[in-house]
């Protein structure tokens, strides 16, 4: 292992982010003071990328209470296609209306005028929402709309979350800066998307980095390849994880999220954290394996 201050920082569209950022859902449930305290702990720690989305609760008012005022160089990034729902936890809200309302939500619950990115979560698969019935919206109708938002200066960059590689290349042209798909060391069906955005400059942003998020996903930190590298070169195997991810590609962009402050810090460090090659080589054969011994 070794550590590395350019390494440190990738491009999230004209801009230079540290690679690890913050994922604020888990914020949602757990005590509103802790998260607050969560919050300004990450921006002292050098976080100045943080994904947030108005459908995770109360979560954009943590963000505005903890940090508001925004700094100057802190990009907040949001989420649109979906909505909450009184019986179901989320359900699809894909039309270019709903689009723009979730904007503004989300402008309006941050108290800014201006988000940095905003990802466009499509519906077409699982897991999580699907879209039915007057929900199936084509790509292009979505685009326009976040594109008009954008020349309204109401929203920075346009990203991409739950995309095939199909789809990537048709939004392409609409000025793609960041895409969230499903990856991790164990689960890498995405692996032509991400080549693809390291190919065109976009950001790469994985959601359930570490598989923790659905039972049916296997479990990163649980592998034994990934503990017994992790305790060879004395750090956690969740910051095993991260780093490889880290280390795969320099397109990558990390937001994992956590409401434990000592974990967050052990997440910011994996920002200055390469595996060695032994590592990356053990890790690299583990696609598709489960993380049992």
């Amino acid at each position: 292992m070794t550590t590395s201050h350019a390494y440190a920082y990738g491009k999230l569209g004209d801009h230079d982010v540290l690679r690890v950022g913050f994922g604020a859902m888990q914020l949602e449930h757990g005590d509103p003071a802790d998260a607050v305290k969560v919050l300004r702990r990450a921006v002292e720690l050098g976080v100045d990328h943080i994904d947030t989305a108005h459908f995770y609760g109360p979560v954009n008012d943590l963000i505005r209470t903890a940090l508001h005022p925004y700094a100057d160089s802190l990009r907040i990034v949001t989420k649109v296609g979906a909505v909450t729902h009184p019986t179901e936890r989320l359900v699809a809200a894909q039309k270019p209306a709903q689009l723009r309302a979730s904007v503004e939500e989300n402008l309006r619950t941050l108290d800014t005028e201006h988000l940095a990115v905003v990802n466009l979560r499509r519906a077409d698969t699982p897991p999580g929402i699907t879209a039915t019935g007057d929900q199936v919206v084509d790509l292009d109708s979505q685009l326009a709309e976040l594109i008009a938002l954008r020349d309204e200066g109401k929203i920075g960059g346009i990203g991409l979350s739950q995309v095939s590689l199909t789809q990537l290349r048709q939004a392409l042209p609409a000025g793609i800066v960041c895409v969230q798909n499903m990856y991790n060391v164990l689960t890498r069906d995405q692996e032509d998307v991400l080549t693809e955005c390291a190919e065109q400059g976009v950001a790469w942003v994985p959601y359930c980095p570490l598989g923790s998020a659905f039972d049916w996903l296997p479990s990163v930190t649980d592998n034994p390849v990934v503990i017994a590298h992790a305790e060879r070169l004395g750090i956690t195997p969740a910051q095993a994880g991260l780093a490889w991810l880290l280390g795969h590609s320099p397109a990558t962009l990390l937001i994992p999220g956590t409401r434990d402050l000592a974990h967050l810090a052990d997440n910011v460090a994996v920002a200055r954290i390469e595996l060695d090659q032994e590592a990356m080589m053990a890790f690299d054969t583990l696609a598709g394996q489960a993380g049992r011994a």
